[in-house]
């Protein structure tokens, strides 16, 4: 235990930093301060050393230079059971200090509202990294508090220990520190790094030239793809979204596969205005409805899609989970639910399920280029990829074919062109009236997807004359529309762009088949 005598108090984000102040002095705690923060405390009525007062020289530069002097970093660095630094300390008049309490110039919201590289450059903190790793580093003897929400806690032990923190007290502290500056620097190096060498002149680049992003470890995982694999699953540091952010209402623990097929239920379940629903297994969509009847009438087109497939599949819904659906999703065994809410008594029918793992995303709904603004990065051996995340919808249709497309097969068409994305490719999805019909998922070639979904769709009972065929990709042959066109399928959207285009289109002109181009391709490998 280290008993806290001194500190030093600079801080950007000044959260609940007075009521911190005044109780360290209540507890005989000495008091340094810069700039708005003493100011800030002095009006709090906290006794402070101003820092100029301490180590005789003003802050100048316009606040650039305050803490970097030795009465400061050799009072922070100074080990306390060193004679030798005890001596140098006391022949030049340096005092211990035993806690820093510091918290970094906000770079990453100067940059998130658009500032200009100058702003940007003024808003990089130097002072504060500094002294935080040089307390961190001496956290043996040295309290480094970086975190407003640990405030609470530290009063607590100093109170019940008589003004002193224990070494697994300064020690946790000091790996948070180490974490902040790590993602600190991180935020300029990727900034910086994505702004050309001459500003002035040249855009900034697409993807910076080194890049680095931190994660904290949300919980740890009882295994990963298969039991012999060991998992975790992390957050990325201060941005807990999606389903990151999500609040697991009951059941089992998550497994890595659950993870992974409930962020692919929450992607779709989100591309959706009216109430709907998806069921995913194994990364896929086995089924998807949207109704303006609601979100049970929603459910029960995506689970009519494929019965069987469903089976210990993961929901995803984008509406609050009422009564009448949960009677619908406890009926069948599923491994979890993701949705906006669940209403109490939808809670109580679902509570006698009690493995199923039910996840709460809370009122946000990811919606569009706000919730995935970030990039997506995929590990490779020896190194990452790291690419735009596939958000864009086609504006550019055009209407290839000799046959016109009415409102509602247009509606079908764009339902099942916004699935297209969420599936392994080569991908084809058969919809109609706001549901998926049938789905080919993850075959090698396209031909063989086209099949699949038709299968599934004469196993499931479904018609599929009258519908719709959406493809993730440009059709090689014209085999795939004649196989549609003799299914009774009458309409199809696709990229184009393959060198048998004039054919494609001609097989479709032939079955008096609707055909859209969107010029843009949805991959998922």
């Amino acid at each position: 235990m280290k008993k806290v005598r001194r500190a030093i108090i600079s801080v950007t984000d000044k959260t609940g930093v007075d009521a911190f102040a005044k109780e360290l002095s209540s507890l005989g705690v000495e008091i340094i301060s810069t700039g708005g923060t003493a100011d800030l405390l002095k009006r709090a009525g906290v006794p402070v050393i101003p820092i100029q007062s301490y180590t005789g020289f003003p802050e100048m530069l316009d606040g650039r230079l305050k803490t970097l002097h030795p009465k400061i970093h050799g009072g922070i660095l100074g080990i306390r059971e060193n004679p030798e630094h005890i001596k140098e300390m006391e022949a030049h008049g340096i005092r211990p200090i035993d806690m820093v309490v510091v918290n970094l110039y906000a770079f990453e919201k100067t940059i998130a509202k658009g500032a200009s590289l100058e702003e940007a450059i003024e808003n990089i903190d130097i002072g504060g990294p500094t002294m935080l790793r040089a307390a961190a580093k001496n956290h043996n003897d040295v309290a480094v508090v970086v975190d407003p929400s640990d405030y609470a806690n530290i009063l607590s032990e100093m109170k019940n220990c008589k003004g002193m923190l224990s070494k697994k007290t300064r020690f946790a502290l000091a790996k948070k520190v180490f974490q902040t500056t790590a993602r600190y620097d991180a935020a300029i190096s990727n900034y910086l790094g994505s702004v050309s060498d001459a500003p002035e002149i040249d855009p900034p680049k697409n993807f910076p030239d080194t890049y680095t992003v931190q994660f904290e470890k949300l919980q740890d995982l009882r295994y990963g793809e298969n039991p012999h694999q060991s998992a975790a699953f992390y957050a990325k540091t201060g941005a807990k979204t999606g389903l990151a952010g999500a609040k697991q209402l009951q059941g089992k623990e998550l497994s890595y596969n659950n993870i992974l097929d409930l962020d692919s239920a929450l992607r779709l379940a989100s591309e959706f205005t009216e109430p709907s629903a998806v069921i995913v297994k194994h990364n896929n969509p086995c089924g998807a409805g949207t109704s303006k009847n609601g979100l049970a009438r929603a459910y029960d087109l995506a689970y009519a899609t494929d019965k069987t497939s469903a089976f210990g599949g993961i929901v995803g819904l984008n509406r609050k989970v009422t009564a009448d659906v949960a009677e619908k999703l406890s009926s069948i065994f599923l491994e979890a639910v993701i949705a906006p809410g669940f209403e109490d008594n939808a809670l109580k029918i679902l509570s006698t399920k009690k493995n199923l793992r039910l996840l709460d995303t809370g009122k946000e709904k990811l919606q569009a280029k706000t919730a995935y603004a970030d990039y997506e990065l995929k590990r490779v051996i020896g190194g990452m990829l790291i690419q735009s995340v596939d958000i864009e919808s086609a504006t550019d249709l055009k209407t290839v074919t000799k046959t016109a497309i009415n409102e509602s097969v247009l509606e079908d068409l764009l339902f099942a062109w916004n699935i297209c994305r969420h599936v392994k490719s080569n991908a084809i999805i058969i919809a109609k009236g706001g549901r998926t019909i049938g789905i080919g998922a993850g075959q090698m070639s396209r031909i063989d997807s086209t099949r699949i979904a038709l299968i599934k769709a004469k196993d499931a009972g479904l018609d599929v004359k009258g519908a719709v065929l959406a493809s993730d990709a440009f059709f090689p042959f014209r085999d795939n529309v004649d196989m549609a066109a003799e299914n009774g399928i009458t309409a199809i959207i696709q990229p184009g762009g393959s060198i048998k285009d004039e054919e494609v289109i001609k097989a479709a002109d032939e079955h008096g088949m609707a055909m859209i181009f969107t010029g843009m391709r949805h991959f998922k490998h």
